[in-house]
C-alpha cells in the first residue's frame, strides 16, 4: 500500500508530535511493506507568520489532493490576542469546513499494563473500549 500524506505541525508542541506521529508511520511502513510519501505544510500562527494567513491556499490543494492529512496543534500563546483579526483557529476552522470534516473521533481502550497508573479502579477500567464521537460543524465552531 502506498499512500501520500500531507503533515501540518503547526504551533507549539504539534511539530514533536508530527515528528514522533511521522516515525511511527515510517516503522510500520518498513514492518508492513507499506511506503508513504510526506509532505510538510503549514497551518495556524506558523502560517500566519510565514504567509500572513492561516490557511495558505497551498497547504488546503496539498490536502485536497492527499491521501490523509496529520495534524499536530493549531494554535499558542504567541497568537492569543483576543482582538486580532486573524487567528491561528481560523486555519483549522476553514480546512475542516472545505473538506467536509464534521467529527472527531475519540477511541478510548484501556490496557492492563496502564491499569495500575489510573486513579480509578482497576477493575471498573478493565474491558474499556469505546468511542467519543464530538461533532466539529456547529455551535462554537461555525
Amino acid at each position: 500500500m502506498h499512500a501520500e500524506i500531507v503533515v501540518l505541525p503547526g504551533d507549539g508542541i504539534g511539530p514533536e508530535v508530527a515528528a514522533a506521529a511521522v516515525a511511527v508511520l515510517e516503522a510500520v511502513a518498513t514492518r508492513f511493506g507499506h511506503t508513504f510519501g510526506f509532505q510538510e505544510h503549514d497551518i495556524g500562527g506558523i502560517a500566519i507568520d510565514r504567509h500572513g494567513e492561516p490557511l495558505p491556499a497551498t497547504t488546503l490543494d496539498a490536502c485536497r489532493k492527499a491521501d490523509a492529512i496529520l495534524l499536530g496543534a493549531v494554535g499558542g500563546p504567541t497568537w492569543s490576542d483576543p482582538n486580532a483579526k486573524v487567528r491561528p483557529e481560523q486555519g483549522l476552522l476553514a480546512i475542516r469546513k472545505a473538506l467536509g470534516l464534521y467529527a472527531n473521533l475519540r477511541p478510548v481502550r484501556t490496557h492492563a499494563a496502564a491499569l495500575g497508573a489510573s486513579p480509578i479502579k482497576a477493575e471498573l477500567l478493565e474491558g474499556v473500549d469505546f468511542v467519543v464521537v464530538r461533532e466539529l460543524t456547529g455551535g462554537i465552531y461555525f
